[in-house]
């Protein structure tokens, strides 16, 4: 099956509107007053099981959490709304609060203002795909209820990833997570924290593309042109359309470049007609695919100014110019937003992302000479200045080890204008010829390694985002890691993230003084379902399920101890094996470990899954009361290797056998500090929650204290292929924590308290 351009009848339609209503398809977002849906037929389960983080005595009522799956569309009673009133109340400090008996029964609107009052809620959405069937889908997630600004994605300008997405239509930052060309979003899908995802990144990743499939050549050549053709017409582009004269307009577009097949019956004078032309000769299979991640590095094709490059050259910039012509047209001002959104909904892939390049051309570069050949062609950059201070910023928040020879470089280079002259990847990464997606953190760093003098950096060269899941060392001082590698999100409370790297990184003894490390990591099991997407609201309700009164009792306060920090884990090393023997300097494949010093015992755990870490939402007016049926276990850091597999748990005592401890053969004691085995003791049988809870329950792992507590529960979640939301308390509370992490089908939370700079 092959992918073709739509009949001019359907595209003619597209403009016949000039109504000014407003896109449809947008989220209703859940709000704190919508219904939960009401699980009829559940019976109430009790048990004496003293948990550590949760009694689940008998409680008022029958009413049950939603569970996961739920196929059923049963209709929950509906909620009031409350009349508008504000209510001042201080954070909770107990619960009861005072004056409220625990055997009360709170109304609709007393619970509101006790319970759900800044809590965040989390709403699912599946989406179909264009031109694809049911079977495809795409995933997101959107947030409300926090009543605050802050959200759990990065600030991009901070996090210097503004040229990582791009906005399908429309100027400024998107609005919501389907509107950018690459998905997941990186826009909505950088958390807050170093090596962490947005629960919308998360949700997205379990949405199902299409394969992408080449589109049908309709045979609609374009003329044979010179270079000064096209670089004439772009520099006349620069000033806009001609879209206020029709003839002119068709003029400049088939007397120089198209072929109008009804020249003589019907011109296409119409914008509509010349739309549906430039698309169909797009489509054609001789130009550059920028789907294909091998052709994302734009400027690879016009680096080369040689004679022996002048037909590739010429090629990119017809292209680009053909790609211009249908962006301006689509976003003609004759059009109206709707008509605009309506026809990039019907664009298909291939050509949307030539008009991310022209976008791309338009918003970042001028044409000052030009000529027959590539070497008349002078290009003036108007995010030159900025990459230039951008890179200078990203040097020195890495560390660089050779940071004041490469910073002499670049300023010497940046006074004589040739930057862009380096390498392909530094002309991309000044000029901010940049295709959204994966590809602006090897441009960054590769522009930061080909205008460092050290020739150490050669064996850097072949750093690629077509392995993205990698990182490299550079003259045994640092290791630096994409923040797609487990490797770089398992380190990366100890370091900083910027541009797509997580770094300055301990360093590893088993590479050599500068080499590119890629790292063989298995996919995560855990996955979300549309099902899940679609009930997400129904599993975090702060509330639970619908009811007439809310009883008190059925809800408890959390409130971990940050004070009672473990500070008996420290990283020791980072291991990487290789998986070749006798491997060279160059690239190679490696098995990554980190080995933790645990009370005086070195523990190795293998990240041997790429999971993910969600950042959690920031609530406020918390801490906020849990409800009854959230069943979750609190360990501290030091006791969470004592869990061999949180998936499946052992419900019987567990001997020396099955334990992470025997089955790390690399453990070894340290300062006397006893066995491998014998250091520390089981979680006692009682702890472990009911086997009926296996597939929901969340396990909460105090990482408050050092940084090395957090990478240790991050690496344990590595090893057993565990994916999981890291909280700060001192945004978001427990309770708020552990609903998200049921929200998103996940069953791991990391608990970590944020310290000021500076403190450890």
């Amino acid at each position: 099956m092959t992918e073709q351009p739509k009949k001019k009848g359907f595209w003619s339609s597209l403009f016949r509107s000039r109504s000014n209503a407003q896109p449809s398809g947008k989220p209703v977002v859940r709000t704190l007053t919508e219904t939960s849906q009401e699980q009829e037929g559940s019976p109430r389960r009790t048990s004496d099981g003293d948990l550590l983080s949760h009694q689940r005595g008998d409680v008022a009522g029958t009413r049950r959490r939603p569970r996961r799956p739920d196929p059923r569309d049963s209709k929950g009673k509906g909620r009031e709304q409350l009349n508008g009133h504000v209510y001042e109340q201080m954070p909770l400090t107990e619960w009861p609060p005072s004056g409220i008996s625990a055997d009360e029964e709170l109304t609709l609107g007393q619970a509101m203002e006790l319970i759900s009052r800044g809590v965040p809620t989390h709403k699912g959405h599946k989406r179909p795909i264009m031109h694809a069937s049911d079977h495809y889908y795409g995933l997101y997630a959107t947030t409300a209820g926090n009543h605050g600004e802050e959200s759990d994605s990065v600030n991009q300008h901070n996090a210097m990833t503004q040229l990582m997405s791009l906005r399908v239509q429309g100027s400024g930052p998107p609005i919501y997570p389907w509107e950018t060309l690459e998905q997941p979003s990186i826009a909505f899908g950088v958390g807050a924290r170093p090596g962490t995802i947005t629960l919308n990144s998360w949700v997205s990743r379990s949405s199902a593309p299409p394969p992408m499939i080449a589109l049908r050549d309709p045979g609609m050549a374009p003329r044979e042109v010179e270079l000064a053709q096209v670089f004439e017409r772009l520099k006349d582009l620069e000033a806009g359309l001609e879209d206020d004269d029709q003839e002119l307009m068709y003029q400049q577009l088939y007397k120089r470049f198209l072929r109008d097949p009804e020249k003589t019956s019907s011109p296409h004078k119409r914008m509509e007609q010349q739309i549906i032309d430039l698309v169909m000769c797009l489509s054609g299979v001789d130009w550059i695919d920028f789907t294909n991640p091998k052709n994302q590095v734009v400027t690879k094709f016009i680096y080369d100014t040689s004679p022996a490059n002048h037909e590739q050259y010429l090629k990119f910039f017809y292209q680009l110019l053909l790609s211009l012509e249908l962006e301006l047209r689509i976003n003609s001002r004759l059009h109206t937003d709707r008509a605009k959104e309506r026809l990039m909904g019907h664009i298909p892939p291939k050509i949307q992302w030539n008009l991310a390049l022209a976008r791309r051309w338009r918003d970042n570069i001028r044409i000052e000479e030009y000529g027959a050949t590539a070497e008349h062609v002078r290009l003036r950059f108007k995010l030159r200045k900025r990459q230039t201070k951008m890179l200078k910023r990203f040097a020195q928040m890495m560390k660089w080890s050779n940071l004041a020879e490469t910073l002499d470089v670049l300023k010497e280079r940046d006074a004589e204008g040739s930057l862009l002259t380096v390498s392909s990847h530094a002309m991309a990464f000044f000029s901010g010829l940049v295709l959204p997606g994966p590809t602006f953190p090897f441009l960054m760093m590769n522009s930061l390694i080909d205008i460092d003098p050290d020739k150490a950096t050669d064996h850097l060269a072949l750093l690629t985002h077509l392995n993205p899941n990698c990182g490299f060392q550079y003259r045994n001082s640092y290791t630096y890691w994409t923040s797609t590698s487990i490797v770089g999100k398992v380190l990366a409370p100890t370091c900083l993230e910027v541009a797509g790297w997580v770094g300055p990184a301990r360093p590893s003894g088993d590479l050599s003084r500068s080499q590119i490390a890629r790292i063989r990591s298995r996919r995560s099991r855990q996955r979300m379902s549309p099902e899940d997407a679609a009930t997400m609201s129904e599993r975090c309700d702060p509330l639970g399920p619908a009811a007439e009164v809310y009883p008190v009792k059925e809800y408890k306060l959390l409130t971990p101890d940050s004070d009672d920090i473990v500070d008996t884990v420290r990283i020791e090393m980072l291991s990487l094996k290789p998986l070749t023997e006798g491997q060279e300097a160059g690239p190679g494949w490696f098995d990554a470990s980190i080995q933790f010093a645990i009370s005086g015992v070195s523990w190795p755990l293998r990240l041997s899954y790429d999971v993910c870490f969600v950042h959690a939402w920031p609530c406020s007016d918390g801490p906020h009361p849990l409800f009854f049926d959230y069943i979750h276990l609190v360990v501290r850091a030091d006791e969470v290797v004592d869990i061999t597999d949180w998936v499946r748990p052992q419900l019987q005592p567990i001997n020396g056998s099955g334990s992470l401890k025997e089955r790390s053969a690399v453990s070894t004691p340290v300062g006397g500090g006893g066995s491998g085995s014998g250091s520390k003791q089981q979680l006692p049988h009682k702890d472990i929650p009911e086997e009926g809870d296996d597939a929901e329950r969340v396990l909460v792992i105090e990482a408050f204290g050092v940084k090395d507590n957090e990478v240790l529960a991050r690496a344990w979640c590595s090893h057993w292929g565990l994916n999981a939301v890291v909280a700060d308390i001192g945004k978001t509370c427990m309770a708020c924590a552990i609903r998200e992490a049921y929200a998103a089908t996940l069953t791991v939370v990391i608990l970590i308290e944020e310290q000021p700079d500076g403190v450890d």
